[in-house]
């Protein structure tokens, strides 16, 4: 029985993945949103728990093929990928930051630049981000699923596929009132699609061109999340009187979607849609599944 169900996991690689994925982070979050639990630290971490829902889903399919769990792991330790592509990782956050604050001030947001947040929170989140906060999530969104999606697609249709795969797991965040995902109004749960979608193909850019290093993708993840702690909105405008101002918040979802959008319609011209980097995209093999089909 174990054997028949292993072959079958092997020989279904990609549905095994997104459904044990599924199962493990919507059974956590879901017992979550019904417990009524109230924000606190006890809550984050349980989310942050939910959130191994990919890697464990990416392990348990690499094992059942066969294949080497040392390799696919090793893509989270892979930290020697050049100076210029740290930078990158580093900085370009900065940069988005810089033309998502632009156009909400072009847009006439009111801003409040007394409020700016220490740097030692920043240290905090990408700290966060990179280990509880999504990063955790990329060894399987980008480290399995990704390379195996690029064995037959472009990177580009890959891209698509984990990013609509990825978007909707997160729908036990968006049914929970108690989660940030939950609190927001429809529109910018949309927007938010919008932005997951397009920053999936960021995030792809970023394996494809330091070969495969995941590291490198969860820190950029962790980077541009930590972003929303610097924008210089002035949130007392945007909830007067504990009441969301349906406009400003719509302003400033729809801001901080378009350099992300932009960012990704860029990087498809430069880099073209087949690789989305300058380099052969990683296969199967970064993944340490065995080089049988």
């Amino acid at each position: 029985m174990a054997s028949a169900v292993r072959s079958w996991v092997d020989t279904h690689r990609l549905v095994s993945f997104v459904g044990i994925a599924y199962a493990f982070t919507w059974t956590i979050q879901g017992a979550l949103a019904a417990s009524g639990m109230e924000a606190s630290w006890t809550h984050s971490l349980l989310i942050g728990l939910g959130g191994f829902g990919p890697p464990v889903g990416a392990a348990v399919v690499v094992w059942a093929s066969g294949g080497s769990l040392r390799t696919w792991v090793g893509q989270m330790f892979k930290w020697r990928i050049g100076a210029k592509w740290w930078a990158i990782v580093f900085l370009l956050p900065f940069v988005v930051l810089v033309l998502i604050s632009g156009l909400f001030v072009l847009g006439g947001g009111p801003i409040d630049l007394s409020s700016f947040e220490s740097p030692f929170i920043y240290l905090f989140a990408m700290g966060w981000g990179t280990v509880l906060g999504g990063g955790q999530e990329d060894l399987g969104w980008r480290g399995f699923m990704l390379p195996v999606l690029q064995a037959k697609y472009s990177a580009l249709a890959s891209s698509v596929v984990v990013g609509v795969t990825w978007a909707g797991w997160h729908l036990p965040l968006f049914l929970n009132a108690t989660t940030t995902h939950g609190g927001w109004p429809r529109s910018q749960q949309l927007l938010w699609m919008v932005s997951i979608l397009a920053g999936s193909v960021l995030w792809t850019w970023m394996y494809n061109s330091t070969g495969g290093s995941v590291l490198a993708v969860a820190v950029f993840h962790a980077g541009i999340n930590a972003m929303g702690i610097y924008h210089p909105a002035d949130a007392a405008a945007l909830v007067p009187n504990g009441v969301p101002d349906p406009w400003l918040n719509l302003l400033a979802e729809i801001t901080g979607a378009l350099p992300i959008v932009a960012t990704a319609i860029l990087l498809v011209v430069i880099y073209g849609p087949e690789r989305l980097a300058s380099r052969d995209p990683p296969g199967p093999e970064a993944a340490g599944l065995p080089d049988d089909r």
